[in-house]
């Protein structure tokens, strides 16, 4: 069995919660996975002014996806900054570029999930994951998320992401704000269960 995880990030939060995702996959016995990224679309010139060039060089290492390869595997998770509730246009240019599989019916039955980043802590989490949902649908994923048997979404004591349709984190207006324990351990919880589904599914 194989599973990719695919983001993009402009900062490095949603590459923090790919990699927790990619570590709870990894616990799922003869599960392959892969973390890849998305191209990036924006110019250099604004990349620089942003301060993304550097926060980038982070993960520069990650190898970049291509449309076609996305058949290659059983389950995929996207991870995605929000913007203004919905994807970041980086991950909605490469999903775009994913009409020849739909075409031919190429995801029908894969197990799929979303993951996302927001300024806010009311930033439009939640809206984002549903809007990935459904685009998943459209391609006939078996979507996945993060279920309340992930106990981390029930407490009130600190501001937190993680919501019933995947894993999030809050990363304040300028980017201060790292991944908490709390939204790793989700992340993981995410991977890990998402990679469950597929693998009974695999084996039927």
């Amino acid at each position: 069995m194989k599973t990719l995880i695919l983001f993009y990030s402009t900062y490095g939060h949603v590459w923090k919660l790919a990699e927790a995702i990619a570590e709870g996959a990894r616990e799922v016995a003869g599960n392959e996975v892969v973390v890849k990224r998305v191209p990036e679309t924006l110019p250099q010139e604004i990349l620089d002014k942003t301060g993304a060039t550097g926060a980038q060089q982070a993960f520069a290492h990650v190898p970049v996806a291509t449309p076609g390869e996305l058949a290659d595997y059983d389950a995929i998770i996207f991870g995605t900054p929000t913007r203004y509730g919905n994807l970041c246009g980086q991950m909605q240019a490469f999903m775009d570029s994913t009409g020849g599989l739909w075409a031919t019916g190429a995801l029908v039955g894969k197990v799929g999930g979303a993951f996302v980043s927001t300024a806010t802590q009311h930033g439009g989490q939640e809206e984002t994951l549903r809007a990935f949902h459904t685009e998943l649908l459209h391609h006939g994923f078996v979507i996945v998320g993060l279920p309340y048997a992930w106990q981390g979404q029930m407490g009130h004591g600190e501001v937190t992401g993680g919501t019933p349709y995947g894993a999030s984190t809050v990363a304040g207006g300028q980017g201060e704000r790292q991944p908490s324990a709390n939204e790793l351990e989700g992340a993981r919880f995410q991977g890990r269960h998402t990679a469950q589904i597929a693998s009974k599914l695999a084996a039927k």
